[in-house]
Protein backbone atom coordinates (compact mmCIF):
# COMPACT_ATOMS: atom_id res chain seq x y z
CA UNK A 1 0.00 0.00 0.00
CA UNK A 2 1.29 3.46 -0.96
CA UNK A 3 1.73 5.27 2.37
CA UNK A 4 1.96 8.73 0.75
CA UNK A 5 -1.25 8.14 -1.15
CA UNK A 6 -2.90 6.94 2.06
CA UNK A 7 -1.87 10.12 3.89
CA UNK A 8 -3.41 12.26 1.16
CA UNK A 9 -6.61 10.19 1.34
CA UNK A 10 -6.70 10.61 5.13
CA UNK A 11 -6.28 14.37 4.73
CA UNK A 12 -9.10 14.47 2.20
CA UNK A 13 -11.36 12.45 4.51
CA UNK A 14 -10.84 14.93 7.37
CA UNK A 15 -11.71 17.83 5.08
CA UNK A 16 -14.80 16.03 3.73
CA UNK A 17 -16.04 15.44 7.29
CA UNK A 18 -15.26 19.00 8.45
CA UNK A 19 -16.58 20.91 5.43
CA UNK A 20 -18.62 18.48 3.35
CA UNK A 21 -17.65 16.85 0.08
CA UNK A 22 -19.14 19.46 -2.23
CA UNK A 23 -17.67 22.30 -0.17
CA UNK A 24 -14.15 20.81 -0.29
CA UNK A 25 -12.18 21.57 -3.42
CA UNK A 26 -9.34 19.51 -4.82
CA UNK A 27 -7.10 22.54 -4.35
CA UNK A 28 -7.87 22.56 -0.63
CA UNK A 29 -6.88 18.90 -0.38
CA UNK A 30 -3.65 19.67 -2.26
CA UNK A 31 -2.85 22.60 0.05
CA UNK A 32 -3.69 20.72 3.25
CA UNK A 33 -1.72 17.65 2.21
CA UNK A 34 1.18 19.84 1.06
CA UNK A 35 1.49 18.16 -2.34
CA UNK A 36 1.50 19.35 -5.93
CA UNK A 37 -1.49 19.17 -8.24
CA UNK A 38 0.41 16.66 -10.35
CA UNK A 39 0.91 14.40 -7.33
CA UNK A 40 -2.81 14.48 -6.53
CA UNK A 41 -3.78 13.53 -10.07
CA UNK A 42 -1.11 10.86 -10.09
CA UNK A 43 -2.93 9.29 -7.14
CA UNK A 44 -6.57 10.08 -8.04
CA UNK A 45 -8.29 10.91 -11.30
CA UNK A 46 -11.04 12.91 -9.54
CA UNK A 47 -12.64 13.68 -6.18
CA UNK A 48 -14.90 10.63 -6.61
CA UNK A 49 -11.86 8.47 -7.27
CA UNK A 50 -10.34 9.83 -4.06
CA UNK A 51 -13.49 8.86 -2.12
CA UNK A 52 -13.40 5.39 -3.68
CA UNK A 53 -9.87 4.91 -2.37
CA UNK A 54 -10.83 6.29 1.05
CA UNK A 55 -13.54 3.64 1.33
CA UNK A 56 -11.11 0.98 0.15
CA UNK A 57 -8.61 2.03 2.83
CA UNK A 58 -11.37 1.88 5.46
CA UNK A 59 -12.28 -1.64 4.38
CA UNK A 60 -8.62 -2.62 4.48
CA UNK A 61 -8.23 -1.29 8.03
CA UNK A 62 -11.35 -3.12 9.22
CA UNK A 63 -10.33 -6.31 7.43
CA UNK A 64 -6.85 -6.37 8.96
CA UNK A 65 -8.19 -5.81 12.47
CA UNK A 66 -10.93 -8.40 12.07
CA UNK A 67 -8.45 -10.97 10.79
CA UNK A 68 -6.13 -10.30 13.73
CA UNK A 69 -8.99 -10.95 16.16
CA UNK A 70 -9.92 -14.25 14.50
CA UNK A 71 -6.47 -15.82 14.12
CA UNK A 72 -6.32 -19.18 15.89
CA UNK A 73 -9.97 -19.03 17.00
CA UNK A 74 -13.11 -20.91 15.98
CA UNK A 75 -14.99 -19.15 13.17
CA UNK A 76 -18.23 -20.08 14.95
CA UNK A 77 -17.26 -18.29 18.17
CA UNK A 78 -19.91 -15.57 18.65
CA UNK A 79 -17.63 -13.61 21.03
CA UNK A 80 -15.11 -13.24 18.21
CA UNK A 81 -17.89 -12.00 15.93
CA UNK A 82 -19.02 -9.46 18.53
CA UNK A 83 -15.47 -8.15 18.84
CA UNK A 84 -15.19 -7.87 15.06
CA UNK A 85 -18.45 -5.89 14.80
CA UNK A 86 -17.30 -3.58 17.58
CA UNK A 87 -14.11 -2.93 15.59
CA UNK A 88 -16.18 -1.69 12.62
CA UNK A 89 -18.36 0.47 14.83
CA UNK A 90 -15.40 2.04 16.61
CA UNK A 91 -13.63 2.78 13.34
CA UNK A 92 -16.76 4.47 12.01
CA UNK A 93 -17.19 6.47 15.22
CA UNK A 94 -13.53 7.53 15.40
CA UNK A 95 -13.65 8.85 11.86
CA UNK A 96 -17.19 10.25 12.19
CA UNK A 97 -18.20 8.44 9.02
CA UNK A 98 -21.95 8.06 9.58
CA UNK A 99 -22.82 11.75 8.93
CA UNK A 100 -20.61 11.66 5.83
CA UNK A 101 -22.36 8.55 4.47
CA UNK A 102 -25.81 9.99 5.20
CA UNK A 103 -24.92 13.24 3.46
CA UNK A 104 -23.79 11.34 0.37
CA UNK A 105 -26.89 9.11 0.28
CA UNK A 106 -29.20 12.13 0.52
CA UNK A 107 -27.32 14.02 -2.21
CA UNK A 108 -27.86 14.04 -5.96
CA UNK A 109 -24.38 12.63 -6.61
CA UNK A 110 -25.17 9.28 -8.22
CA UNK A 111 -21.54 8.16 -8.45
CA UNK A 112 -20.85 8.92 -4.80
CA UNK A 113 -24.07 7.22 -3.70
CA UNK A 114 -22.99 4.16 -5.66
CA UNK A 115 -19.65 4.09 -3.83
CA UNK A 116 -21.33 4.19 -0.41
CA UNK A 117 -23.80 1.48 -1.46
CA UNK A 118 -20.90 -0.68 -2.60
CA UNK A 119 -19.14 -0.09 0.72
CA UNK A 120 -22.24 -1.00 2.72
CA UNK A 121 -22.97 -4.04 0.59
CA UNK A 122 -19.41 -5.26 1.19
CA UNK A 123 -19.96 -5.02 4.95
CA UNK A 124 -23.37 -6.72 4.72
CA UNK A 125 -21.92 -9.57 2.68
CA UNK A 126 -19.20 -10.03 5.30
CA UNK A 127 -21.74 -10.09 8.15
CA UNK A 128 -23.95 -12.51 6.19
CA UNK A 129 -21.05 -14.92 5.78
CA UNK A 130 -20.16 -14.63 9.47
CA UNK A 131 -23.81 -15.33 10.44
CA UNK A 132 -23.65 -18.55 8.41
CA UNK A 133 -20.44 -19.55 10.21
CA UNK A 134 -22.02 -18.84 13.61
CA UNK A 135 -25.63 -19.99 13.08
CA UNK A 136 -25.05 -22.78 10.56
CA UNK A 137 -25.47 -23.28 6.83
CA UNK A 138 -29.21 -23.92 7.22
CA UNK A 139 -29.79 -20.17 7.70
CA UNK A 140 -28.32 -19.31 4.29
CA UNK A 141 -31.68 -18.63 2.61
CA UNK A 142 -32.60 -16.09 5.32
CA UNK A 143 -29.19 -14.70 6.18
CA UNK A 144 -29.21 -11.53 4.07
CA UNK A 145 -32.56 -10.48 5.46
CA UNK A 146 -31.26 -11.18 8.97
CA UNK A 147 -28.25 -9.00 8.18
CA UNK A 148 -30.51 -6.12 7.14
CA UNK A 149 -32.44 -6.47 10.41
CA UNK A 150 -29.17 -6.50 12.36
CA UNK A 151 -27.90 -3.39 10.54
CA UNK A 152 -31.18 -1.55 11.12
CA UNK A 153 -31.36 -2.44 14.79
CA UNK A 154 -27.77 -1.31 15.36
CA UNK A 155 -28.26 1.99 13.57
CA UNK A 156 -31.45 2.98 15.38
CA UNK A 157 -30.38 1.62 18.76
CA UNK A 158 -27.13 3.62 18.73
CA UNK A 159 -28.99 6.71 17.52
CA UNK A 160 -31.51 6.43 20.36
CA UNK A 161 -28.85 5.74 22.98
CA UNK A 162 -26.90 8.77 21.80
CA UNK A 163 -29.73 11.30 21.76
CA UNK A 164 -30.95 10.14 25.19
CA UNK A 165 -27.43 10.35 26.66
CA UNK A 166 -27.71 6.74 27.81
CA UNK A 167 -24.52 5.07 29.01
CA UNK A 168 -23.74 1.90 27.06
CA UNK A 169 -20.92 -0.31 25.87
CA UNK A 170 -20.68 -1.31 22.23
CA UNK A 171 -19.96 -4.91 23.24
CA UNK A 172 -23.22 -5.11 25.21
CA UNK A 173 -25.23 -3.54 22.39
CA UNK A 174 -23.86 -5.96 19.78
CA UNK A 175 -24.25 -8.97 22.10
CA UNK A 176 -27.87 -8.08 22.83
CA UNK A 177 -28.80 -7.43 19.20
CA UNK A 178 -27.10 -10.65 18.11
CA UNK A 179 -29.19 -12.54 20.68
CA UNK A 180 -32.31 -11.02 19.08
CA UNK A 181 -31.20 -12.22 15.65
CA UNK A 182 -30.58 -15.69 17.09
CA UNK A 183 -34.23 -15.75 18.20
CA UNK A 184 -35.64 -14.24 15.01
CA UNK A 185 -33.89 -16.45 12.44
CA UNK A 186 -35.47 -19.74 13.64
CA UNK A 187 -38.89 -18.08 13.33
CA UNK A 188 -38.03 -16.99 9.78
CA UNK A 189 -37.00 -20.54 8.94
CA UNK A 190 -40.12 -22.03 10.52
CA UNK A 191 -42.37 -19.71 8.49
CA UNK A 192 -40.45 -20.62 5.30
CA UNK A 193 -40.95 -17.12 3.98
CA UNK A 194 -38.83 -14.03 3.43
CA UNK A 195 -39.66 -10.38 2.88
CA UNK A 196 -36.72 -9.93 0.52
CA UNK A 197 -36.44 -12.71 -2.10
CA UNK A 198 -33.07 -13.82 -3.46
CA UNK A 199 -33.92 -12.20 -6.79
CA UNK A 200 -34.25 -8.79 -5.10
CA UNK A 201 -30.91 -9.30 -3.40
CA UNK A 202 -29.37 -10.14 -6.77
CA UNK A 203 -30.80 -6.89 -8.14
CA UNK A 204 -29.37 -4.98 -5.18
CA UNK A 205 -25.95 -6.44 -5.89
CA UNK A 206 -26.29 -5.58 -9.57
CA UNK A 207 -27.25 -1.98 -8.78
CA UNK A 208 -24.55 -1.53 -6.14
CA UNK A 209 -21.82 -3.03 -8.28
CA UNK A 210 -22.99 -1.08 -11.31
CA UNK A 211 -22.87 -4.14 -13.50
CA UNK A 212 -24.13 -3.42 -16.96
CA UNK A 213 -26.85 -5.93 -17.81
CA UNK A 214 -26.34 -7.16 -21.36
CA UNK A 215 -28.83 -8.86 -23.62
CA UNK A 216 -26.56 -11.92 -23.72
CA UNK A 217 -26.90 -12.25 -19.92
CA UNK A 218 -30.68 -12.27 -20.25
CA UNK A 219 -30.69 -14.75 -23.13
CA UNK A 220 -28.36 -17.07 -21.23
CA UNK A 221 -30.67 -17.04 -18.19
CA UNK A 222 -33.66 -17.62 -20.48
CA UNK A 223 -32.00 -20.76 -21.88
CA UNK A 224 -31.33 -21.95 -18.33
CA UNK A 225 -35.00 -21.47 -17.38
CA UNK A 226 -36.12 -23.64 -20.25
CA UNK A 227 -33.61 -26.36 -19.35
CA UNK A 228 -34.62 -26.40 -15.68
CA UNK A 229 -38.40 -26.50 -16.01
CA UNK A 230 -41.24 -27.55 -18.31
CA UNK A 231 -43.45 -24.51 -18.82
CA UNK A 232 -47.24 -24.53 -18.67
CA UNK A 233 -49.05 -23.28 -21.77
CA UNK A 234 -49.58 -19.85 -20.18
CA UNK A 235 -45.95 -19.59 -19.07
CA UNK A 236 -44.70 -20.63 -22.50
CA UNK A 237 -46.90 -18.08 -24.27
CA UNK A 238 -45.65 -15.27 -22.03
CA UNK A 239 -42.06 -16.47 -22.29
CA UNK A 240 -42.27 -16.59 -26.11
CA UNK A 241 -43.74 -13.08 -26.22
CA UNK A 242 -40.97 -11.70 -23.99
CA UNK A 243 -38.22 -13.47 -25.95
CA UNK A 244 -39.65 -12.41 -29.30
CA UNK A 245 -39.49 -8.77 -28.22
CA UNK A 246 -35.99 -9.11 -26.73
CA UNK A 247 -34.67 -10.49 -30.01
CA UNK A 248 -35.93 -7.61 -32.14
CA UNK A 249 -33.42 -5.18 -33.63
CA UNK A 250 -35.32 -2.40 -31.90
CA UNK A 251 -36.76 -3.52 -28.56
CA UNK A 252 -40.06 -1.79 -27.79
CA UNK A 253 -40.31 -0.91 -24.10
CA UNK A 254 -44.00 -0.09 -24.46
CA UNK A 255 -44.66 -3.67 -25.61
CA UNK A 256 -42.25 -5.54 -23.34
CA UNK A 257 -42.81 -3.84 -19.98
CA UNK A 258 -46.51 -4.85 -19.61
CA UNK A 259 -45.49 -8.51 -20.13
CA UNK A 260 -43.07 -8.65 -17.20
CA UNK A 261 -45.48 -8.63 -14.27
CA UNK A 262 -47.81 -11.38 -15.60
CA UNK A 263 -44.74 -13.40 -16.63
CA UNK A 264 -43.26 -13.27 -13.13
CA UNK A 265 -46.67 -13.90 -11.53
CA UNK A 266 -47.24 -17.03 -13.63
CA UNK A 267 -44.23 -18.66 -11.94
CA UNK A 268 -45.12 -17.74 -8.35
CA UNK A 269 -46.07 -21.27 -7.30
CA UNK A 270 -43.45 -23.03 -9.42
CA UNK A 271 -40.13 -24.53 -8.27
CA UNK A 272 -38.27 -21.90 -10.29
CA UNK A 273 -40.12 -18.83 -8.98
CA UNK A 274 -36.88 -17.27 -7.73
CA UNK A 275 -35.09 -17.80 -11.06
CA UNK A 276 -38.10 -16.42 -12.95
CA UNK A 277 -38.12 -13.30 -10.79
CA UNK A 278 -34.38 -12.86 -11.30
CA UNK A 279 -34.97 -13.07 -15.05
CA UNK A 280 -37.79 -10.52 -14.80
CA UNK A 281 -35.62 -8.16 -12.75
CA UNK A 282 -32.77 -8.41 -15.26
CA UNK A 283 -35.11 -7.55 -18.14
CA UNK A 284 -36.57 -4.64 -16.18
CA UNK A 285 -33.09 -3.34 -15.30
CA UNK A 286 -31.95 -3.73 -18.93
CA UNK A 287 -34.96 -1.76 -20.18
CA UNK A 288 -34.45 0.96 -17.58
CA UNK A 289 -30.89 1.54 -18.79
CA UNK A 290 -31.60 1.41 -22.53
CA UNK A 291 -30.71 4.54 -24.45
Amino acid sequence: MNNRKRKVADTALKLFIEKGIQQTSIQEIIDKANISKGTFYNYFSSKSDCIADILEFLRYDASQQRIAVQIGKDTGDRDVFIEQIVIIMRLNQERNLQPLFEAILSSNEADLKKLVMQHRLYEMEWISNRFIEILGDEVREHVFEATILFFGMMHHMLFTLKITNTTYSLEHVVDTLLSYIEMIVPKMMMNESVLIPLSAIDLLRTNANKKQVKIDDILSLADQLQQDYTFTEEQQDLFDAVMSELQRDRIRKIVLQPLLKPFQKSFEESPISSQAQTFTNLVWYFLRNMN
